[in-house]
């Protein structure tokens, strides 16, 4: 298997075994130089100079979102907004949106599944409209059936907000199904594409989504640079999310004229250097394809689970096919606190995450409390891998049990 961590400055002389992708991923050389290029040779800022350096800042910017809008195979560059991470994306909808659009007697749909980032400004715009917020509960693999999907979807479901990938699980949602069944009943759709755009190619005028969101940094981009994709119709429709300066036409005391889009989303200073960054990381996946990540993420995965289900005491989450994991194992270890595990395993050299996940409604309805979870990425290789499972098997000992 090609190694490709000399790609990556932090892994190129480590003896670290990274596997906490879907926390954040690592950035390869190409992105640390985009993201020092701007600073060094285009630094002013975006969308305000009239001089030679400040239109170079603006083209670099816009060149970036043109960048993301081929990336998701949108139809136009003002469909794209930078914000600064999912999070952000989800709340500027949830704000301009929601706020404005449900009432009392609306459902507004969720996925069981979905991280704290995807639910809590839901909850939020439940409680200030009156609308009902209903959850879509998924099986003990982590599956939403056909089933399950047509009984809540209903005539008042007019909101819907869904997690393509899930952080704790790994198994690809039918968003297409449920955006299909939703757009029938009258209803819009955000996907949550934060763990999906670093594994999977995303087309959303193929979807027909109207919201979706990821963050730059799961995207080997840097931190703090993010995207919102929104179908033209609703963003113009939208009120600003933030006001203040460079999202104005023209301000009088008394009141303003919004900016066209997308700028009217992107209020003050933005990150030129984040979005410079963010188009070196998608041209660096582009450079590899899906196709090869995918693959690789795939043996990576099967290596991984056929180590631990030789373990008896472990336990993995969701599916036992690797191929609906997306590179994110997580497990137990029967009689062993998952934080004591992700500290035994950092002594090994190896980082994993343990905890909630930032989705505890997700774990209480699989029926545990807290887990450890490895997330891999296309640079990790088999050693990688092999240390982490050894180590894992030898958690138990270390934690005083006779084995």
């Amino acid at each position: 298997m090609k190694s490709y961590k000399e790609d990556f400055p932090l892994l190129r002389n480590s003896s670290i075994a990274y596997l906490d992708n879907a926390a954040t991923a690592q950035r390869p050389e190409a992105v640390l130089k985009a993201e020092r290029e701007f600073y060094e040779k285009y630094n002013a800022n975006p969308l305000r100079g009239l001089y030679q350096l400040g239109m170079d800042a603006t083209d670099c910017y816009e060149k970036a979102r043109e960048t993301v809008r081929d990336f998701l195979h949108a139809k136009k560059s003002s469909e794209i907004i930078f914000t600064r991470n999912t999070t952000e994306s989800i709340n500027l909808v949830a704000y301009s949106y929601a706020l404005n659009n449900l009432k009392e007697g609306d459902e507004l749909l969720v996925g069981i599944d979905s991280h704290h980032s995807n639910l809590l400004p839901w909850q939020m715009a439940a409680r200030v409209t009156g609308a009902k917020l209903v959850f879509l509960d998924c099986e003990m693999d982590g599956s939403y059936t056909k089933e399950a999907i047509e009984k809540v979807i209903t005539g008042r479901t007019k909101f819907a907000a869904i997690t393509h990938v899930s952080n704790v699980i790994g198994r690809v949602n039918p968003v297409e199904d449920i955006i299909r069944l939703v757009h029938k009943n009258g209803g819009v759709v955000l996907v949550d594409a934060a763990q999906s755009a670093p594994h999977l190619p995303i087309d959303v005028c193929a979807m027909d989504v109207d919201f979706l969101a990821f963050s730059g940094h799961k995207l080997m981009a840097p931190m703090g640079i993010g995207v919102l994709y929104g179908k033209e119709k609703l963003l113009d429709e939208m009120p600003p999310f933030l006001t203040g300066g460079e999202m104005i036409e023209s301000v009088t005391r008394e009141s303003a004229v919004f900016a066209e889009l997308p700028h009217k989303f992107e209020a003050g200073t933005v990150n030129g250097a984040g979005a410079w960054a963010l188009k070196a990381a998608i041209e660096y996946i582009n450079s590899l394809g899906f196709a090869t990540l995918q693959e690789r993420e795939l043996a990576l995965t099967t290596q991984a689970m056929e180590e631990l289900k030789k373990i008896p005491y472990v336990n993995i989450i969701g599916s036992q096919d690797p191929k609906e994991h997306n590179g994110i194992v997580n497990f137990t270890v029967e009689g062993v606190h998952p934080h004591d595990i992700a500290s035994i395993l950092d002594g090994a050299g190896v980082d994993v995450r343990a905890g909630h996940h930032c989705a505890q409604p997700l774990l209480k309805h699989l029926g545990v409390f807290v887990t450890t979870r490895a997330s891999i990425a296309f640079y990790n290789d088999e050693e990688d891998i092999h240390r982490f499972t050894e180590a894992v098997k030898g958690i138990r000992r270390m934690m005083g049990y006779a084995e």
